[in-house]
């Protein structure tokens, strides 16, 4: 039996947009957030910037990839989540902001808000009721508390409830 590394997220939560912001003018620019798709991985495979591999992500059957782009720019990924439907909620493997979005230089703010508000959307719509979980690292379980509303239910697992859910929503899908 192969045993799965537990990967702890570690995306950190800038500000909460209503889209994504340009970190210096301040500009909003409406996003999509689509399935991830092969042509998508071919195009990563060029680059060496992401830190996780999501053509194994992508591979994996029981995980759904998706990717979030401007609306006027689909070309671009600007950051991607990895989540699992489980029996009663949502799970987030993996999120992450593309290389130019993080750090102190990021071009776009909001953009780990915006994939786990979209994660949230999606546990609405698929009858979880709006119910997240995903691991954290510990030096961020305070900042998912307060960032998010997340609750930490037991070591690094991280729950985000309905309440919470439908305030992230509202951010990002008016």
């Amino acid at each position: 039996m192969q045993i799965k590394n537990k990967i702890n997220q570690n995306f950190l939560i800038d500000t909460l947009t209503n889209s994504i912001q340009n970190r210096i003018t301040g500009d909003s620019f409406q996003t999509n957030v689509v399935p991830f798709e092969e042509n998508d991985v071919n195009n990563l495979q060029s680059s060496n910037h992401w830190l996780f591999d999501w053509k194994q992500e992508f591979k994996n059957q029981n995980r759904h990839v998706y990717k979030l782009t401007l609306e006027k720019n689909k070309n671009i990924i600007q950051g991607l989540i990895s989540i699992t439907f489980q029996t009663d909620h949502i799970f987030m493997n993996l999120l992450e902001a593309a290389y130019f979005n993080r750090n102190k230089h990021k071009m776009y703010l909001g953009v780990a808000g915006n994939l786990v508000a979209f994660a949230c959307k999606l546990s609405f719509d698929n009858g979880f009721e709006g119910y997240i979980s995903f691991n954290a690292k510990t030096s961020l379980i305070a900042h998912y508390e307060l960032t998010l509303g997340a609750v930490n239910t037991s070591g690094q697992k991280m729950i985000i409830n309905p309440k919470e859910s439908k305030i992230l929503i509202n951010k990002y899908y008016p």
